[in-house]
């Protein structure tokens, strides 16, 4: 389902374009009560997540009641930071989140998959990961707030990356890097298809 589409490669989108886009799919996605927003962290800055989340906040308002930073095994964003990036969003709304300590493991991907996943390059079992807020809060609408663009470790950034790295766990995160450099970060770069996608679905 999409809810907003707009632009080309040669279109440049404006603040307010941002804004309307957010507010359109907000709208169109119907009214919730319990908002989480996962954006990207200060890492990303360029991405322009930090307007988009300002934006859901604006639309949201209390509505809005939790944010959470995709740090995944990133140092937690300042307070100098979070102004920078997210604007007039209250820091009361930030969470952070701890990769070694608050993560809930929702399943396992079998060995026998990431293998054929990897081209045999790897063979154990994955765990889905994410942080146990997302889990233990009754939200009724969790936003990935991100851009998709190359990565080296899964080929396209965003997407469940989001969450499951973002918000992962140890084992998580480090086995779906190590899957990435192993299959061979060349032959992953901007791709859609990869091994690490696959295995996030």
């Amino acid at each position: 389902m999409i809810y907003f589409e707009t632009g080309s490669a040669e279109t440049a989108l404006s603040a307010d374009d941002l804004r309307e886009g957010v507010f359109t799919a907000l709208n169109n996605i119907g009214e919730r009560q319990r908002v989480l927003a996962i954006p990207p962290d200060y890492t990303r800055l360029p991405s322009r997540c930090g307007e988009l989340t300002e934006y859901c906040w604006e639309y949201l308002g209390s509505k809005l009641t939790d944010i959470l930073p995709a740090l995944g095994t990133h140092t937690p964003m300042t307070g100098t930071q979070i102004r920078h990036m997210f604007g007039q969003t209250p820091k009361d709304l930030f969470r952070v989140h701890d990769w070694r300590n608050d993560v809930i493991t929702l399943g396992t991907v079998p060995a026998e998959f990431v293998k054929e996943a990897s081209a045999r390059a790897c063979d154990f079992t994955w765990p889905a990961q994410v942080n146990k807020l997302l889990v233990e809060s009754d939200f009724d609408l969790i936003l990935s707030i991100g851009q998709v663009v190359p990565h080296e470790v899964v080929g396209m950034a965003n997407y469940n990356k989001n969450v499951l790295v973002g918000t992962g766990g140890t084992e998580g995160i480090h086995k779906s890097h190590y899957i990435g450099a192993v299959y061979g970060m060349e032959k992953m770069m901007g791709r859609a298809d990869t091994p690490v996608r696959r295995i996030f679905n």
